[in-house]
């Protein structure tokens, strides 16, 4: 965790190597590719739930056609049943 004094020198860093005219362009520019790397993210995320789901759907509906598929071609289990 960095206490005020990292904070302040990290700061005082930033403005003698930028120039205080260039620090609000930078804060921008940072903003900017902040918000585009969460956009990214939660689509990616979206993604990969709607995947998962449509997998889920896709192995259901695969057991259920082998449970039909063994119950129609196997009279022995249905006079079992």
């Amino acid at each position: 965790m960095l206490g005020w004094q990292e904070m302040l020198l990290i700061a005082l860093f930033v403005l003698l190597f930028f120039g205080a005219k260039r620090i609000p362009e930078i804060a921008r520019s940072l903003g900017k590719a902040s918000h585009e790397f969460k956009k990214a993210k939660d689509e990616l995320s979206k993604e990969t739930e709607d995947l998962m789901n449509a997998a889920e759907k896709n192995a259901d509906a695969q057991a259920s056609s082998k449970k039909e598929t063994k119950d129609a071609t196997d009279p022995k289990d249905n006079q079992n049943a």
